[in-house]
């Protein structure tokens, strides 16, 4: 169930990243021309996918930093 979780962030994240080209490339084409497009596309999906691990480890630091360690309960 993992590695399905980690394969559907990761799409999201590409295509997140395709609609920042997108947006670049429609709202700003003498920094990114049409030529780019795909290349910025992908390094702008990774870009956003890098963010969202770095994310998620810090959420799960601090998460784990909150739970005491005894919280387990002895029956």
């Amino acid at each position: 169930m993992a590695l399905i979780r980690e394969w559907i962030i990761f799409a999201l994240c590409l295509g997140v990243g395709g609609h920042i080209a997108l947006g670049f490339v429609l709202h700003a084409p003498e920094f990114w021309p049409w030529s780019r497009a795909g290349l910025y596309g992908l390094l702008s999906g990774l870009a956003v996918y890098a963010i969202v691990q770095v994310s998620r480890w810090i959420w799960k630091a601090a998460r784990k930093r909150q739970v005491p360690e005894s919280s387990s309960v002895d029956v």
